[in-house]
């Protein structure tokens, strides 16, 4: 008895030695050990996201074949709604675990396969993205092209519902891709098309407020002040590089307003911003600064530096022939405030702006 007591008490020695501290974990490790575990958290991350997505998809293929058979049942039938309240009244009681069988979510059921007749669609790109997010293609779109097409940029960007809402009402759809380039000869077919659809047209600073920005510096501090939103509005990939950075040629320095990196593109993006309308000279400004950007920051694995030009108001005429001749990758499009564009005219003109606001203020307390 005595032996098998102290072979117990061994054992359980043995098992506190595994248990490392904290600060521990790394002593005594292979070389390559931190590469290994990495990769086996990878793994599991990416497991469970597959797991999770694979339950969603299961989810909304059971929802679709619900609401298939209620509309057939009710096409065929002249089924009412007091047989959803029944079914709903029902299923509650059969799988009392389960949410989602009201007879408000039943309806959208409904909805879902009426507007989704297509199964094979539905298993492809409408499956793939979360309940709430399926409500709301259905609540604030009228077709399914638009739809659709919200579908698939949820997919590929992961948008949450909040997010789907904001690119909904903003209407993205009708932006992207919108902007005057010159990428169909400044870049290969296979990058053009892609990096196209990266830009848009116009680009919407809501977040500023009411009062718009009279002078570059002050648009691009707003900017700054509201980089998480202005990156939002950029779209996804787009990483912040700096303001204002310093580019010497000769004995002249210069300054490139804003410098993004885009991780899809694999490339550097300029942004200049402009408070007026777009001017030929604005052009080869900034395709000089593309030209020194890839030049003294552009990796040999990254693509050619991307230009954006943000201006108030264009001729597309215009910037169209400005931009002809120019290797480099370009992109013009408008920057807009839509809560001062939404309110009358005559009010615009009498808004204060932040500055004269807090003078008034700070004359008040004196």
């Amino acid at each position: 008895m005595a032996i098998e007591k102290n072979e117990r008490k061994q054992r359980g020695t043995e098992k506190k030695e595994v248990v490392f501290p904290l600060a521990d974990t790394k002593l005594n490790m292979p070389e390559n050990y931190p590469t290994f575990i990495q990769d086996i958290k990878n793994k599991i991350t990416k497991e469970r996201l597959r797991t999770i997505m694979n339950a969603n998809s299961a989810m909304m293929l059971l929802y679709w074949e619900i609401g298939n058979s209620i509309l057939k049942q009710q096409l065929q039938e002249g089924w009412g709604t007091k047989v959803i309240d029944r079914m709903a009244f029902d299923l509650k009681q059969a799988f009392p675990e389960m949410q989602g069988f009201s007879p408000r979510n039943l309806k959208y059921m409904r909805k879902f396969a009426e507007a989704w007749t297509d199964i094979e669609l539905v298993q492809r790109t409408v499956a793939q993205i979360p309940w709430r997010s399926n409500i709301t293609l259905l609540d604030k779109l009228k077709d399914n092209e638009t739809r659709l097409w919200y579908a698939q940029k949820t997919v590929e960007n992961g948008f949450g519902r909040d997010m789907l809402v904001l690119q909904i009402e903003s209407e993205l759809h009708k932006r992207q891709g919108a902007a005057i380039t010159n990428f169909d000869v400044a870049l290969p077919p296979i990058d053009s098309d892609m990096t196209t659809q990266v830009f848009k047209d116009p680009y919407l600073f809501d977040f500023l407020g009411t009062a718009n920005p009279r002078k570059e510096s002050e648009l691009e501090q707003k900017l700054i002040d509201h980089i998480q939103k202005f990156l939002l509005e950029l779209g996804n990939g787009f990483a912040f590089v700096g303001r204002q950075v310093h580019l010497e040629l000769g004995d002249k320095d210069f300054y490139l307003d804003l410098l993004f990196y885009n991780l899809k593109l694999r490339c550097y993006v300029v942004i200049e911003l402009k408070s007026g309308e777009f001017e030929p000279g604005f052009v080869s400004k900034l395709n000089m600064y593309q030209n020194v950007v890839n030049d003294t920051l552009k990796h040999p694995d990254d693509k050619p530096t991307i230009g954006l030009l943000l201006v108030k108001a264009k001729n597309k005429m215009v910037v169209e022939y400005s931009l002809s001749g120019y290797t480099n990758p370009i992109s013009v499009a408008n920057w807009e405030n839509a809560l001062v564009r939404s309110l009358p005219d005559d009010f615009k003109l009498s808004l204060p702006s932040i500055e004269e606001i807090e003078r008034e203020l700070s004359d008040d307390v004196l």
